[in-house]
């Protein structure tokens, strides 16, 4: 049987994350059993073997950035996320609380229950219209908290190709 790190909370489905140094996470609901818990992770096992290869293969070839060049991305990143972000805000007509730019490592975005967008300094690093698509998918959820039809309909109004532009950000 595989270790996973188990983390139960309010939720009412399991998921299974592979985290950046290959551990398995699973996200369960409080009631859950163990047993159970277990079975699922064991009945996805090839799954769980491909995302860890897949996780592996992508740490291995991620360059590893130097002080310096962490310093002029983030640098970058305070000036030009803030702003792209109240630009596009204008463009849809999606307006945030307000935009910070964090060193997040593990997401690229996020909206709060309040409307406050965060944006990772890391994204200074994909192009431009892959920086928009996380800008606009965080706008959207200004107005639909979840990943609903009506969320991705409304991501759609703004980018018909987002489709795509997920899929490259998936592979970084």
């Amino acid at each position: 049987m595989r270790e996973y790190l188990l983390i139960r909370s309010k939720r009412k489905t399991v998921a299974l994350a592979i985290k950046e140094d290959g551990a398995l996470e699973v996200r369960a609901p409080m009631r859950l059993s163990k047993k159970w818990i277990d079975g699922f992770v064991k009945q996805k096992e090839g799954w769980i073997q491909q995302k860890t290869a897949e996780t592996a293969k992508r740490a291995a070839a991620r360059r590893q950035l130097t002080p310096q060049e962490e310093e002029n991305l983030c640098l970058r990143a305070q000036e030009y996320l803030p702003q792209r972000t109240w630009e596009l805000a204008e463009q849809t007509g999606l307006t945030p609380a307000g935009v910070k730019v964090t060193g997040a490592k593990t997401r690229w975005g996020s909206c709060s229950g309040k409307n406050k967008i965060c944006l990772s300094w890391r994204l200074m690093e994909r192009p431009r219209e892959v920086i928009d698509y996380v800008i606009i998918h965080e706008l959207c959820h200004t107005e639909h908290h979840d990943h609903s039809k009506g969320f991705w309909a409304l991501v759609e109004s703004f980018l018909p190709n987002y489709r795509a532009l997920r899929r490259e950000l998936k592979g970084w």
